[in-house]
């Protein structure tokens, strides 16, 4: 069983955009993507602690956007060495 105070180490992995000035690309998302797939698969196996979700509506010109991004905190006995800050 999982137990938060085995948790020394938090990595925070944002999948989406957070800034209405700055998208992110797809290649940006499917590489957040594919480092959160690694964290929660490879040794050391990292557990998700949290999730945060936002969203926000942007009105460009007459048309409006909604701008996603989740954002996870997978956590870790320690840092992996793989792992850059």
């Amino acid at each position: 069983m999982f137990d938060l105070t085995d948790v020394g180490y938090i990595k925070r992995i944002v999948v989406g955009s957070t800034d209405p000035e700055k998208l992110a690309s797809e290649e940006e998302a499917r590489s957040a993507a594919d480092l959160l797939n690694r964290c929660l698969a490879g040794p050391p196996r990292g557990r998700i602690v949290g999730i945060e979700k936002t969203f926000t509506l942007l009105n460009i010109g007459e048309h409006q956007v909604v701008l996603q991004c989740m954002i996870y905190h997978v956590g870790f006995a320690r840092r992996p060495h793989w792992l850059e800050e």
